[in-house]
C-alpha cells in the first residue's frame, strides 16, 4: 500500500509555544509518522505520512495550532519520501 505523505511549512507564531510537540501529538493521534522541526526563518515543516484523511485532518488542525500560537499561513506540498516509521521531533 502507497503511503500518503505532506509536508507543510507553517509561518506565524509557531516556535517556543509548543507547537512541534503538539503536532506529533495530533499526528500520533491519527496514526501518522514523519517530523515537527523548527527551520531558521521561524517557520515550524511538519511532514505527515499515511491515511490521506488523517493527513488532511492533521493539517485543518495546524491552521489552528496549539493555544500559545497564532499562525498566519500554511503551505503544502505532497512529497515521495521514504515513510519514516515514527514522528520525530527535530
Amino acid at each position: 500500500m502507497h503511503e500518503y505523505c505532506l509536508k507543510a511549512w507553517v509561518t506565524g507564531r509557531v516556535q517556543g509555544v509548543g507547537f512541534r510537540a503538539a503536532s506529533r501529538d495530533q499526528a500520533l493521534m491519527e496514526g501518522l509518522t514523519g517530523h515537527a522541526r523548527n527551520l531558521g526563518d521561524g517557520r515550524v515543516e511538519v511532514l505527515l505520512c499515511g491515511e490521506r484523511a488523517a493527513v488532511d485532518r492533521v493539517v485543518r488542525w495546524l491552521w489552528q495550532g496549539p493555544p500559545a500560537s497564532r499562525v498566519t499561513h500554511v503551505e503544502c506540498e505532497e512529497v515521495d519520501v521514504t515513510h519514516p516509521s515514527v514522528f520525530e521531533l527535530g
